[in-house]
């Protein structure tokens, strides 16, 4: 399928003549710095890197992608954002998601004054084709939203090849869990799809949720009008510092064991979940959080909090459902403990 990227792209972004800094005019790192308007005193005087190149190289050789395939955000909500901001007319385009899911597309969507198109998922939490085929040759329709492993849910979703090579708009797969996941993640395909927008994040696996730095792989066209759009410096030195830190080869070591020590608490807690009455359905799950069903999530939500044990309550989007995120095998026992005492 070929997609002419640009007639997906808003006029006015197309026609945006971008804010140029003081490090766009000079790249290097050394010299009498006199052209920012900054203070000559300080240990953080200085702007950071607004391409963040250094991490972007780093990424390209861990991953085997260009860096050029590469966009930093100030965490995935700003991914999603300015892909909102890059393809969607306000109080024109449409945008699709699949509920239930991540709460901030909507948002974003509001934000936006973009119409949200909301599907429900099937009983199985996977994508309903049937249902969703009469949207995908909507013109007004200019992204389709799609978390894989899903939040809340935690299963992978399939059928995503289907839309990529059936819609001629901008398909986003936020891959927020992916290193949790036996799945491959869909990054190595932007290649083959121009049309594909690949979100992941430093929050989940490599435990930096204060860090705040997101990620997009995409073309090298979409990756340009991101870089056009966002702001001159959203990702600050010390946050760019804190993800070179992690990035080297024996911080990637102490990752790697940590989400095999998640995964491998996931599945005791899974065994010890499985024992208890109150609980009446696990939810299979990719990702590093076990959605389950009780007999009234408010009542446990409530006695958990007493006990200082914050899980998270979808019973206002899923029925009885409680999302429990896995934590280190102290957190665990004592909310296993806890479930038990509940009567």
């Amino acid at each position: 399928m070929k997609i002419d990227i640009q007639n997906l792209v808003r006029k006015n972004i197309l026609e945006l003549k971008p804010y140029s800094s003081a490090r766009d005019e000079f790249e290097g790192e050394n010299g009498i710095f006199l052209d920012a308007n900054e203070n000559p005193f300080g240990e953080l005087n200085r702007y950071p890197d607004p391409y963040q190149r250094k991490i972007k190289e780093k990424l390209s050789e861990l991953n085997q992608i260009s860096a050029h395939n590469i966009f930093l955000g100030n965490g995935s909500d700003e991914v999603i954002d300015l892909a909102f901001r890059i393809f969607c007319e306000p109080g024109k385009d449409k945008v699709l998601t699949f509920s239930p899911t991540y709460g901030m597309y909507e948002v974003s969507a509001n934000i936006n004054n973009v119409e949200l198109v909301n599907l429900d998922l099937n009983e199985d939490f996977q994508i309903d084709l049937e249902t969703l085929k009469p949207y995908l040759n909507d013109e007004n329709l200019k992204i389709i939203f799609i978390c894989s492993p899903n939040n809340p849910t935690g299963n992978s979703i399939k059928n995503i090849k289907y839309i990529l090579e059936n819609f001629n708009g901008i398909v986003f797969i936020d891959e927020a869990y992916i290193d949790f996941s036996p799945e491959e993640s869909f990054r190595n395909q932007i290649k083959k799809y121009p049309n594909l927008i690949v979100s992941q994040t430093f929050s989940k696996a490599w435990g930096m949720a204060s860090v705040r730095v997101g990620i997009a792989y995409a073309s090298d066209e979409i990756i340009r009008f991101y870089n056009k759009t966002k702001p001159p410096y959203n990702i600050s030195q010390l946050n760019q510092n804190a993800v070179l830190d992690a990035l080297n080869d024996e911080n990637i070591k102490l990752i790697q064991d940590n989400i095999k020590l998640i995964l491998n608490e996931k599945k005791l807690l899974i065994e010890n979940l499985e024992q208890l009455e109150l609980v009446k359905k696990i939810y299979p799950t990719d990702a590093n959080f076990v959605l389950i069903e009780v007999g009234n999530a408010d009542l446990i939500y409530k006695k958990l909090v007493e006990e200082n044990v914050i899980i998270r309550n979808r019973n206002s989007v899923i029925k009885n459902c409680l999302r429990i995120t896995v934590g280190s095998p102290e957190e665990n026992l004592k909310l296993i403990e806890d479930l038990k005492s509940i009567t």
